[in-house]
């Protein structure tokens, strides 16, 4: 990529050619669990929540790679695709654990169709990991300090216990002596949707999913709730370890055209995370991009364009 002012604001059409974007911004998104280099002690505490069954409990500053641990851990243990619950103040437990269409099923009644209530039910993520299968599966709670006051003491009895109830579902199996129903699980292709039977209403997981809950430390959390996590605080990276980010996410090394000039990056950007900015690793990977593939960046414009990406996050 060479930088171009592909945008010069006259108005006038043209025809520009963008060029390759970086690696962590092509689509279909590519998980980046090879690239991801875990710091110490991590390795760890996702062994200990393994062992122990219980979720873990991650907390650092954005971009610090919270959310591509569970990605590693699900490709290297086969647990299959990752399945996300991102969290915002409105959510609930009761969407994480199913969705049901009340209205979609009262039309299709009105309709004259079949008393079906499937197609109007679909797990939600929590829902999904909490099926009873053999091989656990893999579940990313993430910001969940982004989530109302209630909502860490509502996940309480479902973690602990692994079960929950569809109510819905509960009614509708008793007044139709039906042994199981197909229910969507979460995230499967809706063309052709993955199904699992539910008997009664009930789900009872049989293997404990791998749970990752991410948090940007913006709040506190219940003794209750933090008893139940294996804890731990992703460190400031050193040097050395935002060297081998960059290395791996960009695969450049030291014989790369501007290595000189990455490796000042790097160190600036070090020293600005040491005085206490809140800055991401992906500001400095955005900045390595461009340092390294433009051919026309310079002097003031530069300097202009740095500004742009490693804006401290704390700012406007």
């Amino acid at each position: 990529m060479t930088w171009q002012p592909f945008y010069i604001g006259d108005g006038a059409p043209r025809d520009v050619d963008l060029g390759d974007p970086p690696p962590w911004r092509s689509f279909p998104r590519q998980a980046l669990h090879q690239q991801f280099r875990p710091p110490p002690g991590l390795v760890k505490a996702v062994n200990a929540a393994l062992v122990l069954r219980r979720p873990l409990l991650l907390t650092g500053a954005a971009g610090s790679g919270k959310s591509t641990v569970v990605e590693q851990v699900a490709a290297e243990l086969k647990l299959g695709d990752v399945l996300r619950w991102h969290i915002t103040s409105g959510s609930t437990l009761k969407e994480a654990l199913y969705r049901y269409d009340a209205l979609g099923r009262i039309h299709a009644q009105r309709l004259g169709g079949a008393d079906d209530i499937a197609p109007f039910l679909q797990l939600g993520p929590l829902g999904t990991a909490l099926l009873p299968v053999q091989h656990p599966r893999a579940l990313l709670i993430d910001e969940i300090d982004k989530s109302d006051l209630d909502l860490p003491s509502d996940l309480l009895d479902v973690l602990e216990r692994g079960e929950f109830e569809i109510p819905e579902l509960t009614r509708y199996s008793t007044g139709n002596l039906q042994a199981a129903v197909e229910v969507r699980e979460w995230g499967s292709d809706p063309r052709d949707p993955a199904l699992s039977p539910i008997t009664g209403g009930f789900v009872q997981c049989e293997s404990f999913p791998f749970i990752v809950m991410t948090s940007n430390g913006e709040r506190d959390f219940p003794a209750a709730f933090l008893r139940r996590c294996i804890r731990f605080t992703m460190p400031k990276p050193s040097v050395d370890e935002l060297r081998r980010v960059v290395e791996a996410h960009l695969r450049i090394g030291t014989g790369t055209k501007g290595a000189t000039a990455v490796d000042t990056l790097i160190e600036d950007f070090h020293q600005r995370l040491t005085a206490g900015e809140s800055l991401a690793i992906d500001q400095l990977l955005n900045a390595v991009h461009l340092l390294i593939g433009s051919g026309t960046l310079a002097g003031a414009e530069k300097r202009e364009v740095m500004d742009l990406v490693l804006r401290e996050l704390s700012r406007a």
